[in-house]
C-alpha cells in the first residue's frame, strides 16, 4: 500500500471554491480503482493550507488516477486557486496504532 500526502495552499478568496469542488469530486476519487481511503485536512494555524491523505493499492494505481480524465478535471479546477506550488509525498506506512 502507498500513502499519498499532498499539501495545498490556496488564496483565501478561493477556499470556498476549492471546498465546493472537493465536495463534488471526493466520492469519485475515493471510488477510483485502487483508492482505499481519502481524507481532507485543514491546518489549524494557517487556514489557507489543506492536506489530502489517501491510500492506494500500488504506485501504479496512483499513476492510473493521475493520468485519468477524473484527475485532469480535478486538477484543472484546482490549479488556478493555488497561492503556492503544491507539495506531494508518496510514503510507506511503517506503523499504525488504533
Amino acid at each position: 500500500m502507498l500513502v499519498r500526502i499532498v499539501k495545498l495552499r490556496f488564496r483565501e478568496s478561493e477556499i470556498p471554491t476549492f471546498l465546493a469542488n472537493f465536495e463534488e469530486v471526493k466520492d469519485s476519487i475515493r471510488a477510483f480503482p485502487g483508492c482505499q481511503f481519502l481524507e481532507l485536512y485543514r491546518d489549524q494555524n494557517d487556514t489557507s493550507i489543506f492536506f489530502t491523505y489517501s491510500y492506494w493499492d500500488t504506485a501504479d494505481a496512483l499513476e492510473n488516477y493521475r493520468h485519468s480524465a477524473l484527475f485532469k478535471g480535478v486538477w484543472a479546477a484546482t490549479k488556478p486557486l493555488f497561492s503556492d506550488k503544491p507539495e506531494a509525498w508518496s510514503v510507506d506506512k511503517l506503523a499504525s496504532l488504533q
